[in-house]
Parts: structure tokens; C-alpha cells; sequence
């Protein structure tokens, strides 16, 4: 469920809604395989950590070559690391105007009196809540939204045909033709990076499988058919993990798209700068009527906050693993682990905000982070080869299904990310 949190956010209710806005239904098709195809990634990568009991970073400086301290892929996690601070400074852009639309402070509710009060209540506010360890009430309580919020966009988005905003087999059909339109590649690349389990929520869901103790109880690997048979069974509830989650952000990425295409896309309405809120809420008032903006704002705070408040602590904990390599710390001594982690705690939130004061436009800084999740997927991509061959006990590995999927979702993302690199250097793919 902190997986689930974690994904169902500004991918899916800023990115993923822009994108259908923008293109219509003839990319549903990319929706669909975006949120299916990393499963597999990050299924071999949280199977490494339950082998080995170490986390994705420490892994990710095992692939050759090195750069100093750092492996190549932690060099691109770096770069990574610091668009992240846009994508995360969008969704603290995008919880503070929700909260200030809905009790606005000075009167206009998009002004900066009141974002700016908001946006430093959502940071401070987010610091208190993790510093005072009372995460759990508030998680519990923001999962509970986040579910009811997408089951609810889902049932919208299903009855739709029955609206002024109806939509057809053919629509759906036209969705189904693997075309990228050109003046919405951008949107296109950023909403793959970004969607479904990221190669952000790849990396830090090996940080939960430790925390939750699933290598913990794995123990260390001594050989044994008993040491592989726990393995087995802990990998079967990592299984479990991914296909929950799998199951939650897909129809929610699905529904939000829909509703972006069906409802935005024809009145050429696209979430952008400080009215992206304002903008997203038609998907619910157009629809429903203007009731329904409460329920809606409500909704986009559990969204937006709830994978903020996964990701504070899962950032924290990254960072922190970096520094060990650097040497700053030991990163198996846990009193100066921890001392880092809430050292981040407190920073991260911060400088989120200052990120989003700076630029105000959520939308834009969403998808910056999202077409560098895309770029980073391909270096995760030869990490989990490059472990699996050489660190994970092949007593472990999936069977033949798995590893077929395996190749076809690397070689997809490999090449989406190449890809993205090319668009990014402004190199035409001919």
C-alpha cells in the first residue's frame, strides 16, 4: 500500500490527465503499456535485494564502469535525483493549491498570499508529521482517500457514456494504434517515465523490502534448501505486493486518462501554471456538477500528499545511501543511518517547496521528472541484468514466463529510453 500511494499521484492525476487532455484517446494505448511493462523490472530488482539484503543504490554501484565513488548508474541517479526536485516541488505545488482552493487565504485562492501560506504549511507540515512518528494514522488515512478517490474516478470514467461527455468503441479502438502524435511526444515520453511503478519507485521499493523486514527474514544466504525455501516464500509476498499495486494504478492511471480525454480533450482544456487544479477539477464538476469540486479537491490532497508523505522518507533513505558511498557515513551503523534519514527529512520538504515557489507550473515540472524516470529506467534496466547474473542465487530466479517477460519489458524500455535521449538532445529517430 506504500507502493500504491506512492504511484497513484501527480503521474496519474497531473501527467497521465494532461496527456489525454492533450491527445486525446489516441494514446491509450501507451497508458497501458507503460503501466505494464516495468512490473517486471522492478519484480527482479526487490528479488536481488531479498537475496542479497542490500539495497538498489549499493547495487547500482556494483555495475561497471566507475566514475570515483560512484558506479555510472548512481552518476545518472544523481542527475536523476536533482529533476526529482521539480517533480516533487510539483506535487507540493500541487497539494498547496488544492488545499488553498478549497480554503483560500487572503481572499484570492491562486494567489501568491495564499500559495505561498499553503505551500509552506504542506512542507512544514509534512516535516512535523514524519518527525513526530505519527506517519502511520495519516498514511492509513490517506490510503483509505487515495482508494476511494480512484474507485470513484473509475466509476466516472465508466459511466461516461452515459454524459454529455460520452465516448465509444471507436474512440477506444482509435486509442489502440501504437501512433505517437508529434506535437505530443513530450507529453507522450514524460507521462511513460512517469506512470505505473517509475524507475523512482523501482529504486526505493528495495528500501521498503528491507524495512518491512522481508530480507531481514530471508537472513543471510548460507547455501541451504532452507535459506532458498524462505527466500522463495518472501519473494511470494513481494509477488503479491506488485500485483496489488499493479492492479490499483493501472484502472486508476486508465480512469484519469480517460476523463483527461473525454472531458478536457474537447473543450481544449490542458492543466498548466497554477490553474492545473482548477483545470483538473472540470473532470469532476463538468460531469457531476459543482458539488463535486469538494470531493475532488479532497481527493487530489489525498493523492498528492499521500505520495509525497511515501516519498520523504523513501528519498531520505536514498540520499542517505549515496552519502555512504561517499564515505560520509557507514551505512550499516544505524544510529548515523537514521541521523541522515531525518537530516533529509527535514530538507527535502524544503527545498521542494523553494523548487516550486521558483517556477510555479506543476505541470511542467511533473513532466521534467517524468522524461528523467524514462531516461534512468534504461541504466535500471542493465543494473537488474548485471545483478541478476551476478549476485542473485539462481536457485531464485522466476521461471520461463518471467524471464520472457523479463527480455520483452527490458528491450522496450531500452529502447523508449534511447529513445528519450535522442528527443532530449534534440537528435530527429529516423
Amino acid at each position: 500500500m506504500i507502493l500504491s500511494a506512492s504511484i497513484v499521484g501527480s503521474g496519474e492525476l497531473v501527467a497521465t490527465t494532461a496527456l489525454g487532455a492533450e491527445a486525446g484517446f489516441v494514446l491509450l494505448w501507451l497508458v497501458v503499456f507503460s503501466t505494464f511493462v516495468k512490473v517486471a523490472v522492478q519484480i527482479e530488482l526487490a528479488r536481488w535485494t531479498i537475496a542479497t539484503g542490500q539495497p538498489a543504490i549499493t547495487g547500482f554501484n556494483k555495475v561497471p564502469p566507475r566514475i570515483g565513488p560512484l558506479g555510472w548508474i548512481n552518476v545518472l541517479w544523481v542527475l536523476l535525483a536533482l529533476s526529482k526536485l521539480l517533480q516533487l516541488g510539483g506535487i507540493v505545488g500541487g497539494t498547496a493549491i488544492a488545499f488553498s482552493t478549497l480554503m483560500p487565504i487572503g481572499g484570492d485562492p491562486l494567489g501568491f498570499t495564499s500559495i505561498l501560506a499553503w505551500t509552506c504549511f504542506v512542507a512544514v507540515g509534512s516535516i512535523a508529521l514524519l518527525w513526530s512518528n505519527r506517519y502511520t494514522l495519516i498514511e492509513r488515512g490517506a490510503m483509505l482517500l487515495v482508494v476511494v478517490f480512484t474507485f470513484v474516478t473509475v466509476l466516472i470514467a465508466l459511466g461516461l457514456p452515459l454524459t454529455p461527455f460520452a465516448y465509444d468503441g471507436a474512440a477506444l479502438a482509435g486509442g489502440l494504434t501504437f501512433l505517437i502524435p508529434a506535437g505530443a511526444l513530450g507529453a507522450a515520453l514524460a507521462m511513460f517515465g512517469i506512470t505505473g511503478v517509475g524507475a523512482d519507485e523501482i529504486t526505493f521499493y528495495t528500501y521498503w523490502c528491507l524495512e518491512k523486514g522481508y530480507a531481514r527474514w530471508t537472513g543471510p544466504n548460507d547455501g541451504s534448501d532452507e535459506w532458498a525455501r524462505r527466500a522463495r516464500g518472501w519473494i511470494r509476498v513481494m509477488y503479491k505486493d506488485a500485483l496489488v499495486s499493479w492492479v490499483i494504478y493501472t484502472f486508476g492511471t486508465l480512469a484519469f486518462y480517460l476523463m483527461g480525454a473525454s472531458v478536457l480533450h474537447p473543450q481544449g482544456l490542458v492543466p498548466e501554471g497554477n490553474e492545473t487544479i482548477t483545470t483538473l477539477s472540470r473532470l469532476y464538476t463538468d460531469v457531476l456538477g459543482t458539488w463535486a469540486s469538494v470531493v475532488f479537491l479532497i481527493g487530489a490532497i489525498a493523492v498528492l500528499g499521500s505520495t509525497m508523505w511515501a516519498s520523504i522518507p523513501s528519498w531520505s533513505r536514498m540520499y542517505t545511501n549515496v552519502l555512504a558511498l561517499f564515505g560520509v557515513l557507514d551505512w550499516h551503523d544505524p544510529v548515523a543511518r537514521l541521523r541522515w534519514i531525518r537530516i533529509f527529512t527535514v530538507a527535502l520538504p524544503l527545498i521542494w517547496a523553494a523548487a516550486y515557489l521558483t517556477i510555479q507550473s506543476p505541470v511542467v515540472m511533473v513532466q521534467i521528472g517524468g522524461v528523467a524516470t524514462g531516461i534512468f529506467l534504461f541504466a535500471a534496466v542493465v543494473a537488474v541484468w548485471w545483478l541478476r547474473r551476478h549476485e542473485t542465487d539462481p536457485r531464485l530466479h522466476g521461471g520461463r514466463t518471467f524471464t520472457v517477460l523479463l527480455v520483452v519489458s527490458s528491450v522496450a524500455i531500452g529502447l523508449l529510453g534511447v529513445y528519450t535521449m535522442l528527443d532530449v538532445f534534440g537528435v530527429t529517430p529516423g
